[in-house]
């Protein structure tokens, strides 16, 4: 109640990367991450296993609306 963790703001370039889920059909696993925009690479932050780990990663990095699924 008092001493609650702060979340740590991080960063991403907005310019070269964009926020996306990775959701797989067969599991319904999703692991959020960032894509490049010029490779196409994707890099994993976190998974997400309900809409409090959303709701972390999108506080993280200061996301606002939605996020693309990606397949």
């Amino acid at each position: 109640m008092f001493f609650r963790k702060k979340t740590e703001k991080r960063s991403y370039d907005r310019s070269r990367q964009k926020p996306v889920i990775r959701a797989s059909i067969c599991t319904g696993e999703q692991v959020a991450g960032f894509k490049d925009l010029t490779t196409g690479a994707f890099e994993e932050v976190m998974l997400i296993r309900d809409q409090d780990d959303l709701a972390l990663f999108k506080a993280t990095y200061d996301i606002a609306g939605e996020i693309e699924k990606i397949y």
